[in-house]
Formats: structure tokens, C-alpha cells, sequence
């Protein structure tokens, strides 16, 4: 197994962690989202046993091309994934899926996946020390800033990008516990290096919130605008901007950005 597929020993404590990124058991989608863009793709994937099922392109970039559908995909846990929903995910040519969960989360709801399917483990935050886990236990802003500064966190969100670069045939599905913390902000990072607009990585984001059945005033079950934007603020304290980030953070040359580009982008 490559280098950024490296397993990393999770420390979180096993309550807190259950109530950080939303309840293991998995909800039904809520009726199909709006898109967030001027494009009328319809992002849901269809599951019935996993939540927040949608694929991650569809968006027109702030230079007129589009990123496209069918590469790669985001959701919630796969924990209950029905047979009937790995049957979808395997016509859909899933070949590598990505889970950002902790190991106490994996423990409590190991993934179900289609046969073949590579398994990679990236977890974002478990080598924080215990005292960091603890003040992002209710999530918000200070969760969102330890996607940038928690020990192995770049690492971890670099790793689903470079699958999603060296997966040739077939498609990469990356997902945390509820599919709109972790996973939200790894869709902001691709969306943006591809070149699509702050508004609408937010508008994607925010999407969590009608697929999960929540609003902004659910901090367990929704996600909030503020929380995307703390994450981008602290990509900036700590990196200067994103283009930095890009570079220094995930280490992502100017090589793997252009295999990325030429690969999402129609």
C-alpha cells in the first residue's frame, strides 16, 4: 500500500466522537436536492441505507468548464449499505472508496462495500492529541479548523485526492460518519483546486443539510455556512491562502494538480 494510505492509530474517545460527526445509525436521504448550480444534474445516487449519497461533479469552473459526473462520489458511513445499494454503487463502476472516520467510528460501523471494491483508511482527525478531540466534540468552527492543523489531517484529505487522480477505470467514493463535516470539506478543497466558485462550493456544501433532512440550527445533523468558512479562514492564518495550502499543506505539486484538472474537467 502506497505511503498516504499508511493506516494511522486513532486516540479519539468513543462517546465524544459518536456525537461529533452524527448519529452511526444511517437516515434515509430526504427527498432530492435542488442542485446548487445553473446545471440541472440530479446528484443523488439513490441509496436507501446510506445518507447523503450524491456525486461530487456537475459544476461549471469560474473558466466555462465542467467537472465531471460519475468519477467521484460522497456520502455517510456504508454501514448500512443495502444489497440493493452496493448493487448501485457497483453499475456505477466504484473501484476505491475512501473513509476519513476515526477507528473507534470504523470499530462502530465497519463499511460495507462491492466485491472488489479498494478499501483505503484516511483518518482526519484521531492523531490529535485527546485534549484537541475534546473541543471539537460539538463540532463548528473549531472541528473545522483542526481539518487544516490536526496532526495527519493534511494527509489524510491529500490521500483522497491522489486516489482520485490514479483511479483509471472506474470511480472513488469518499465518506466520513454523516457525510457532511469531513467529506463536506473534502469536496470544498477538490471543487476549489478545480476551479469552481466560493459560492457554489458553498451552496454543495450547504446540500448536506436537504439530503440529511436538517437545517443550520442542527449542528449534529446539519452543517453551517460559518463552519465551511472557518476552515478557509484557517487554510489562510496558517498557509497564507490556497494556492499554499494546496502546495504546502497537502503537498500536492503542480503536476498532480494538472493530472487532477485533466482528469475532472470537461
Amino acid at each position: 500500500m502506497a505511503e498516504h494510505h499508511l493506516i494511522r492509530a486513532s486516540v479519539a474517545a468513543a462517546a465524544g466522537l459518536a456525537l461529533a460527526f452524527g448519529p452511526v445509525v444511517a437516515i434515509a436521504p430526504a427527498a432530492t436536492a435542488a442542485p446548487a448550480s445553473d446545471t440541472a444534474f440530479d446528484r443523488a445516487l439513490g441509496l436507501t441505507g446510506v445518507q447523503n449519497a450524491r456525486d461530487a461533479g456537475g459544476y461549471r469552473t469560474t473558466d466555462g468548464k465542467w467537472v465531471r459526473t460519475g468519477l467521484v462520489y460522497r456520502t455517510g458511513q456504508l454501514n448500512n449499505a443495502t444489497p440493493a445499494d452496493l448493487a448501485v454503487l457497483s453499475d456505477r463502476d466504484l473501484r476505491v472508496v475512501a473513509d476519513l472516520r476515526t477507528g473507534f467510528e470504523r470499530a462502530a460501523g465497519p463499511d460495507r462495500v462491492p466485491a472488489g471494491v479498494t478499501e483505503h483508511w484516511d483518518d482526519v482527525i484521531g492523531q490529535a492529541p485527546p485534549q484537541t478531540l475534546i473541543t471539537t466534540l460539538t463540532g463548528g468552527g473549531d472541528l473545522y479548523g483542526a481539518f487544516i492543523t490536526a496532526p495527519g489531517a493534511n494527509a489524510a484529505f491529500a490521500s483522497v485526492l491522489r486516489d482520485i487522480i490514479d483511479t483509471r477505470d472506474g470511480a472513488v467514493l469518499y465518506h466520513c460518519t454523516a457525510g457532511k463535516d469531513r467529506t463536506g470539506w473534502t469536496s470544498a478543497v477538490l471543487l476549489t483546486i478545480l476551479g469552481v466558485d466560493r459560492d457554489t462550493v458553498r451552496q454543495d456544501y450547504l446540500l448536506s443539510n436537504e439530503y440529511r433532512g436538517a437545517d443550520e440550527s442542527d449542528p449534529l445533523n446539519g452543517v453551517q455556512p460559518a463552519w465551511l468558512d472557518a476552515a478557509f479562514e484557517q487554510v489562510n492564518q496558517t498557509y497564507g491562502g490556497f494556492d499554499s495550502y494546496v502546495r504546502d499543506g497537502l503537498k500536492l505539486t503542480d503536476a498532480d494538480v494538472a493530472a487532477l484538472k485533466a482528469k475532472m474537467l470537461a
